[in-house]
C-alpha cells in the first residue's frame, strides 16, 4: 500500500512536463526548457526570405533571444535573406562561453568550375548583401569585457548556407576573426557569378576569415566552397579543414600569423592568381593540393587575372609546411609544373613520387 502511494506521488510530481522541488517551488524539465528556448526561427521575428526584404534588424532580435537564452540554434528556412547577420558580443556579464548556430534548412548547391558558363542557384538557405562597406555577410563583434582579449565569448556553428556578395565584392562573406572557435559544414561563399567570370579582387576581402590568433582558438572547416575573392580563406591558428574548394581567388588560402599549426586534407585549388600564400609564420600541412592552371585558350581579357602565377606564394620564407600535390593544366591533362614565391621551409612532394621541390 506504501509502494503505491509512493508511485501516485511520482506522478503527480511529473504531470505536465513540471518537477516540484522539494522546497515547493516548480521548476521545468530540461526537455521543456530546451523545446522553449535553444531554437529560434527567423521567421518569428520578422525575416522574410523573399530576395527583397532588409533582414538585418530581424536577425538581430532572433540572436539576441538567443543569446540571452544562453545559446542555441538559429534557424533559417530555405529562401533568400537579404541583409547581415551580426553576432553581438557576448561578455562576462552574460552567459558565457556559449554555443550560436546558425543553420539552414537544406544544403546549398555549390556552383563553380574551371571553364564554360553556368548560373548559380537559387536553392537551399541564401544569405546576401550587397552593401559597398562595413562588416561581412556574417561576422563576429569583438568584446570589450571578454574572457581572453577581445574575442566574444561564443562557439560559433554554421552549416547549410550559401553567402552571397556581389562582383569585386568591398565587404567579405563570413568573418570569424573575434570568435573563440567555429565549425561550418557545407557552405558555399561566393560573389553571385561563377567563378570563371568573376573580375579581379581590387579591395582585399576576404570570403572567410578564421578566428585569430592568439587564442588558442579551435577551427573546424567541412565540405567549404569560396569564390570570387581576394583571398578565399584567410587561416588563422589551430584550422582544420577538409573538402576544401578555393576558386577563382586572387590568393586561394592565405597563411596568416599562427602560434599553432594547422591541417588540411583535401584541397581543391583552381583558377586562383596564388593558389596558397603566406602572409605570417605559419606552420601547416596539406595532405592533397589538387590544383587545375587555365590552360590554352580558357582565359580572356576579363578573366585573364586568373592565370596562375604561383601555386606557392611565400616570398619572405614565412611557411613551414609539408605538401603533396597535383597538378592539372586544363586541355592538357596532368603536368609536373610547380611553380613557387619563395617557400624555402615548405617541403612539397607529388603524388607518387619521392622527392621534395626542396629537394629538387
Amino acid at each position: 500500500m506504501l509502494k503505491t502511494k509512493y508511485l501516485i506521488l511520482i506522478c503527480a510530481i511529473l504531470l505536465n512536463g513540471r518537477v516540484w522541488a522539494i522546497d515547493g517551488g516548480v521548476k521545468d524539465t530540461p526537455s521543456d526548457s530546451t523545446q522553449k528556448s535553444k531554437v529560434f526561427n527567423v521567421l518569428q521575428y520578422g525575416a522574410v526570405g523573399d530576395d527583397r526584404t532588409d533582414n538585418t534588424e530581424a536577425f538581430s532580435a532572433c540572436l539576441k533571444a538567443l543569446i540571452m537564452a544562453g545559446g542555441g540554434k538559429m534557424v533559417l528556412p530555405d529562401g533568400i535573406y537579404r541583409g547581415r547577420i551580426t553576432i553581438p558580443p557576448v561578455s562576462k556579464p552574460l552567459k558565457s562561453w556559449i554555443t550560436i548556430e546558425i543553420v539552414g534548412q537544406s544544403e546549398p548547391t555549390p556552383v563553380f568550375g574551371t571553364i564554360g558558363s553556368f548560373p548559380l542557384q537559387n536553392n537551399g538557405t541564401i544569405v546576401k548583401s550587397s552593401e559597398s562597406s562595413g562588416a561581412a555577410v556574417i561576422s563576429v563583434s569583438p568584446s570589450s569585457n571578454s574572457l581572453y582579449g577581445e574575442f566574444s565569448a561564443v562557439y560559433m556553428v554554421l552549416r547549410n548556407l550559401d553567402v552571397r556578395t556581389y562582383d569585386n565584392p568591398a565587404i567579405g562573406g563570413i568573418d570569424l576573426k573575434n570568435a573563440l572557435q567555429c565549425r561550418l559544414e557545407n557552405i558555399f561563399i561566393n560573389t553571385g557569378v561563377y567563378n570563371v567570370h568573376a573580375s579581379l579582387p581590387s579591395h582585399g576581402t576576404s570570403g572567410l576569415v578564421t578566428p585569430a590568433c592568439n587564442n588558442a582558438a579551435l577551427t573546424i572547416l567541412r565540405n567549404l566552397a569560396v569564390t570570387g575573392y581576394h583571398t578565399g580563406i584567410l587561416v588563422n591558428e589551430h584550422t582544420d579543414g577538409d573538402n576544401i574548394v578555393v576558386g577563382s581567388n586572387v590568393n586561394g588560402l592565405e597563411f596568416a600569423f599562427a602560434h599553432h599549426a594547422s591541417r588540411f586534407g583535401r584541397v581543391e585549388a583552381c583558377r586562383n592568381t596564388h593558389h596558397i600564400t603566406i602572409s605570417g609564420k605559419h606552420g601547416f600541412s596539406i595532405q592533397q593540393l589538387d590544383t587545375e592552371q587555365p590552360g590554352p585558350g580558357q582565359t580572356d581579357s576579363q578573366n585573364v587575372w586568373q592565370t596562375l602565377v604561383s601555386n606557392i606564394n611565400d616570398p619572405k620564407n614565412l611557411g613551414i609546411a609539408d605538401i603533396n600535390y597535383w597538378v592539372v593544366e586544363g586541355n592538357v591533362g596532368a603536368v609536373e609544373n610547380f611553380t613557387r614565391i619563395g617557400g624555402a621551409s615548405i617541403y612539397a612532394r607529388r603524388i607518387g613520387t619521392t622527392k621534395t621541390k626542396k629537394e629538387e
